[in-house]
C-alpha cells in the first residue's frame, strides 16, 4: 500500500502556505467561484457555499495549531446567525454552511455560542423534514416536492444534533432521508438521480429530473460524490449496513467510469465520447475524501480499492490541476465544473472543491475530525 506519510507530507506542505495566501487576497469575502482572473467571488452569506471557506480555515487551524488560521474563521457562525434573522433564502443546505462553522467550531473550542447556532440550523433543517414522503425538501420558492441528492451531505447537522441534545427526533429524520436516497436516487448501477420529484401532500413519488447533470438518466459526478460520501457518512454514525452498500455501490460507478488521469468529467454520461467534456475537479474532490473514509470503515483489504484510488485522484489532482505555482490566484484547484447545462461556472475554481481537497490531503496526515 502506498506511504501515505512521504506522498501527501509534501502537498499539506504546500497547502499551508497556499491557504496563508488566500487569507490575504480573500480577506472577508464569502467565496464561490473564480473564473480566468483567478478572484474568487463575494456572494451573500445565505448561498448555499458560505461555510466552505471557513471550514478550510478550521481543518487548517487544527493542523498546524496557527492561531491565524482561528482567528480568520471565528466569527463565520456568528455571521451567518446574522442573516438567519435577516429576510434570507436558507434551505437545504444549511449543513453546508453551520458544519463547517458553528459545528467545528464548537468540537474544537468549547464555544457555547457555536453550540447553540449549530443547533438552531439543525432545528431548521428538521423542519423542512415531508413527512409523507419522507424527504428533506430542496431549496425554497414553488419547489414543494422536490428533494436532490446534494442533501445527503446536509445529514451529518441533524446525526450531530442528536448526539449533542438526545433528542432521537433529528436521527429519525436523517435516516427516513437517508432510507430514500438509497430507494429513490441510487440507482441499481450505482449512478444517481440529482432531483426526485415528489407529491407535497401524498408524498407519492413523481419521477426525477436531470438538474446539474445532462439529464434525467445521467451520471453526474459531483451528485455521485455527494451520494457516495453522505451515505459513508450515515454509516459510520449508524453502523446500518445498507448504508454501507450503497456507498460501495456509487463509489464502483465511479471508479469504473474515471479517466486515465483519475480526475472525472463533469457527467458520466454526458457523450458517448467524453474526451471533450469538460471535467469537475470538484467533484473528484469530495469523492476522494468520501472514499477515504469509506476504506477506514472497512477492513483493510476490502478498503484498499477506496483508498488506492482517493490517492490517486488526490495526487493527479496534486500535480495537474493545482494553483501551486500561481500565487496570485485566490483558489487551489483549476477546471471544476458547477452548472453545464445552464452554461454556468464551467472550467473555474469552486470553493467546495478546494475544501475537500483540503479536507481529503488533511484526513492522509492524520486529521482525526470529521465535519460530514
Amino acid at each position: 500500500m502506498t506511504n501515505l506519510k512521504a506522498d501527501f507530507k509534501e502537498p499539506f506542505r504546500m497547502l499551508d502556505q497556499k491557504v496563508q495566501q488566500m487569507m490575504q487576497l480573500i480577506g472577508d469575502k464569502s467565496p464561490h467561484v473564480a473564473g480566468a482572473d483567478g478572484k474568487y467571488d463575494d456572494m451573500r452569506l445565505d448561498w448555499w457555499t458560505s461555510g466552505f471557506w471557513p471550514g478550510i480555515l478550521w481543518i487548517m487551524h487544527e493542523m498546524t495549531g496557527n492561531e491565524a488560521y482561528k482567528t480568520a474563521a471565528w466569527r463565520w457562525d456568528e455571521l451567518l446567525e446574522q442573516k438567519m434573522m435577516q429576510p434570507n433564502n436558507f434551505h437545504h443546505d444549511v449543513g453546508f454552511q453551520f458544519m463547517p462553522t458553528a459545528v467545528i467550531k464548537h468540537k474544537l473550542t468549547g464555544d457555547e455560542d457555536a453550540l447553540r447556532r449549530g443547533l438552531f440550523a439543525a432545528n431548521f433543517l428538521a423542519g423542512r423534514y415531508n413527512i409523507a414522503g419522507r424527504f428533506l425538501r430542496a431549496w425554497n420558492q414553488e419547489k414543494l416536492g422536490w428533494s436532490i441528492v446534494d442533501s445527503s451531505m446536509n445529514l451529518s447537522i441533524l446525526f450531530w444534533a442528536a448526539e449533542q441534545t438526545g433528542d432521537p427526533r433529528f436521527t429519525h429524520i436523517a435516516k427516513a432521508h437517508a432510507d430514500t436516497v438509497v430507494e429513490r436516487f441510487i440507482r441499481e448501477d450505482g449512478s444517481v438521480n440529482h432531483i426526485v420529484s415528489f407529491d407535497p401532500q401524498t408524498g407519492e413519488h413523481i419521477g426525477s429530473l436531470g438538474g446539474q447533470g445532462a439529464g434525467p438518466d445521467s451520471g453526474w459526478s459531483r451528485g455521485a460524490a455527494w451520494a457516495l460520501y453522505g451515505m459513508a457518512s450515515a454509516y459510520r454514525i449508524t453502523n446500518e449496513i445498507k448504508y454501507l452498500r450503497a456507498a460501495q455501490r456509487v463509489a464502483h460507478y465511479f471508479i469504473a467510469n474515471l479517466p486515465e488521469d483519475s480526475v472525472p468529467h463533469w457527467d458520466f454520461r454526458a457523450a458517448a465520447d467524453l474526451s471533450e467534456e469538460p471535467r469537475d475537479t470538484s467533484a473528484g474532490a469530495c469523492a476522494a475524501s468520501g472514499m477515504l473514509d469509506l476504506a477506514d470503515l472497512l477492513p483493510e483489504v476490502e478498503g484498499a480499492i477506496y483508498r488506492r484510488t482517493a490517492e490517486r485522484i488526490l495526487l493527479s489532482l496534486h500535480r495537474n490541476y493545482a494553483t501551486w505555482n500561481m500565487p496570485e490566484h485566490e483558489a487551489i484547484l483549476l477546471h471544476a465544473t458547477g452548472h453545464k447545462p445552464a452554461d454556468q461556472n464551467v472550467d473555474v475554481s469552486l470553493i467546495y472543491g478546494d475544501y475537500f481537497f483540503v479536507e481529503a490531503i488533511a484526513k492522509l496526515n492524520g486529521w482525526k475530525n470529521r465535519i460530514f
